[in-house]
């Protein structure tokens, strides 16, 4: 699986960016962006929410798959989650192939893509 460092280093490279070229974009040290890349970051010093949106809109990637990747849950998730709880709770207990199941199962009768 892929960290969080490795997919913004990968989608600035695809940019052509070099960290130094990115860091004012996002408003942060160039240092600060290779220890992201690194996954070398202390305790507490986790990018932001904030920053993570940043990251997204200068390389042009999907916020939702930066958040996640940084375990942290989008607020469109965060809050069906609050919404729905014993759902979110009884599919959090599923094994993969049961949650295929229902995937597909959604797929067919709501012309749901995932």
């Amino acid at each position: 699986m892929t960290t969080f460092g490795e997919r913004i280093r990968k989608l600035r490279q695809a940019k052509g960016w070099t960290l130094r070229q990115l860091a004012p974009e996002v408003g942060v040290g160039f240092t600060y962006l290779s220890k992201v890349e690194n996954e070398r970051l202390d305790t507490g010093h986790y990018p932001s929410e904030a920053l993570i949106h940043r990251l997204a809109d200068a390389l042009g990637a999907d916020e939702d798959e930066l958040l996640l990747l940084a375990n942290k849950v989008p607020e469109a998730i965060r809050r069906r989650i609050c919404e729905h709880p014993d759902i979110f709770r009884t599919i959090a207990q599923l094994d993969d192939t049961s949650l295929q199941q229902i995937v597909a199962s959604a797929s067919k009768h709501d012309n749901v893509v995932f």
